[in-house]
């Protein structure tokens, strides 16, 4: 049976957004409609995304390379890390990426790392709106350590 560690979410979290092309003006529109919760949170975007946010929202958004030049994993990297604390991702199920192998690396990372994540506008309505977006919140996470311990054991 796993042991868990707690990790503890502040009230304000670390929200990463990214958009597919076809999925940016549904992530703006959204971002708009729900300024009011965003500005309480930091926000982190991948390239363009982040650059159509902060214009749009005239909000601060740290913005990260583009997503096939590398920001999915530098979002994936910062949740290993502890950055991030939330994924709001508008991806396109329906067209061929570049990059899916990298998208397909920052949702496992995300689960890995119990993160939430919303894919598409009606989960994001459902996470953001939720009364556990205003407090801190003890997120439990599988200690790997045994995992670990294999893997070192194995080389």
């Amino acid at each position: 049976m796993p042991s868990y560690n707690i990790i503890e979410m502040g009230s304000r979290k670390r929200i990463a957004l990214v958009a597919h092309d076809n999925k940016k003006r549904d992530l703006i529109e959204w971002a708009r409609y729900n300024r009011a919760i965003l500005v309480e949170h930091d926000l982190y975007a991948t390239g363009t995304t982040g650059a159509l946010l902060a214009e749009s929202l005239d909000l601060q958004v740290t913005r990260l390379q583009s997503g096939p030049l590398g920001g999915d994993q530098q979002i994936g990297a910062m949740i290993s890390q502890g950055e991030i604390d939330f994924v709001i991702f508008f991806w396109d199920p329906l067209e061929p990426q570049p990059h899916d192998p990298d998208v397909k690396a920052l949702l496992r990372i995300a689960v890995v790392w119990n993160i939430p994540v919303a894919c598409n506008r009606s989960t994001a309505d459902f996470l953001i709106s939720s009364s556990l977006m205003h407090d801190p919140y003890e997120r439990l996470m599988q200690d790997y350590e045994e995992y670990k311990q294999r893997l070192k054991n194995r080389a």
